[in-house]
């Protein structure tokens, strides 16, 4: 995604979250369909479909099959309000969320050397050949095993702005060494996890 397309993209989350002030929804109420988003914004039914994806995976909607989608209560993710407003406010923003997120993960790579269950270290082993976006699915499972739901939270945002503001383009540059720091968790070895994902994120 390049820089244009990210600032379009974060304009449209911007102008739903707006239109849902100017309805004066509030949390449970059922926000506009895609369809109707897309005519009153004036852009395409993808762009909005990707836009709410976003809010979803954010926590600020859901989606009821059969149902439709309806607002949450906005009020609760002060966090997601901060992240919001900064996300538009230079062009440090990649650069300052990439950091926060590399800083995260390798403080929780540390933590979980300590306190990941040998049972789920083994299913990382085996489920991150299988997982389908093999970067959240290693990171997520290492920050869930440090039992610090705070963290967790933090790092769904904060992963979800980045690819937001990085598009298609993963974190990690060098996946290759993915087994090397699975294989540094079942050593409980921090040192030899955290030298893996730096190869990683170089």
């Amino acid at each position: 995604m390049s820089s244009s397309s990210s600032k379009v993209y974060i304009e449209i989350v911007n102008q739903i979250r707006s239109i849902i002030h100017d309805d004066g929804l509030v949390a449970g109420d059922k926000i506009p369909s895609e369809r109707e988003l897309s005519d009153r914004l004036k852009v395409g039914r993808s762009s909005v479909r990707e836009a709410l994806r976003s809010l979803e995976l954010l926590g600020l909607i859901e989606t009821r099959r059969g149902e439709g989608t309806f607002l949450k209560n906005f009020e609760d993710h002060q966090l997601i309000h901060l992240l919001g407003t900064f996300i538009i406010q230079g062009e440090k923003t990649k650069e300052d969320l990439v950091e926060t997120k590399y800083l995260i993960e390798k403080t929780c790579i540390e933590l979980a050397c300590n306190n990941m269950d040998d049972s789920v270290l083994l299913e990382l082993k085996q489920g991150i050949k299988d997982a389908e976006d093999q970067e959240e699915f290693l990171f997520r499972t290492i920050i869930e095993a440090t039992n610090n739901r705070l963290l967790l939270r933090i790092w769904l945002i904060v992963n979800e702005y980045v690819k937001l503001i990085c598009g298609e383009r993963s974190f990690i540059t060098k996946p290759e060494y993915y087994d090397e720091l699975v294989t540094g968790l079942l050593n409980r070895s921090a040192s030899e996890a955290i030298r893996a994902y730096e190869n990683m994120t170089k």
